[in-house]
């Protein structure tokens, strides 16, 4: 007999309803309600991650490569940031990021040059190219995040955007060290 999705439209991955109720089979002291929360939070992180890169893939660059536009365009005008500094704000290997940044800069998206100050140094820019993908995602991104929230009020916006932000907090502050990557678990 074919499996049948459960309603949250995966037939391999059970409803929210279905999680807490087998976890609280198996774990007796579970907050249903701190459970319902943390696992919603969990799937709309993953869920949208997958939306952002089916946006980003259709511009021909990958979710990584739009971290890696995101950080030099926080870092403001003139968009440059130094390949260790990029690989910190991204919670990647130096390694990591030198292979990203090969990658982009064959794309077109960014420039890598020696520092006129200091020619041991390297500057990783922004390019015209690698700025209008980076503004083509936002554009995307809207769309997507204005759908997203299009049933919620601007009181319940505000009010959601307060209480993650203070959830986001105390995760900070309890983990500073974490910068929201895993690679110091590996």
């Amino acid at each position: 007999m074919p499996e049948t999705p459960s309603p949250s439209g995966s037939a391999s991955e059970p409803s929210l309803e279905e999680q807490i109720a087998a976890y609280q089979r198996e774990f007796r002291d579970l907050d249903p309600q701190v459970e319902q929360v943390v696992s919603a939070l969990q799937r709309l992180n993953r869920r949208m991650n997958v939306a952002y890169g089916r946006q980003t893939s259709t511009l021909g660059i990958s979710n990584t490569e739009w971290e890696v536009l995101k950080a030099l365009v926080l870092s403001g005008a003139p968009y440059r940031l130094g390949p260790g500094d990029l690989a910190k704000r991204l919670g990647l290997t130096p390694a990591a990021m030198t292979h990203r940044i090969d990658r982009m800069a064959a794309e077109g998206l960014v420039t890598r040059e020696r520092d006129e100050n200091n020619r041991v140094r390297v500057i990783v820019e922004l390019t015209d190219q690698g700025r209008e993908q980076w503004l083509e995602a936002m554009r995307m991104a809207t769309v997507f995040e204005e759908d997203l929230l299009q049933d919620l009020t601007t009181v319940e916006r505000h009010l959601l955007g307060e209480l993650l932000t203070r959830l986001l907090r105390r995760v900070e502050d309890a983990q500073p060290d974490a910068g929201g990557r895993l690679s110091d678990l590996g």
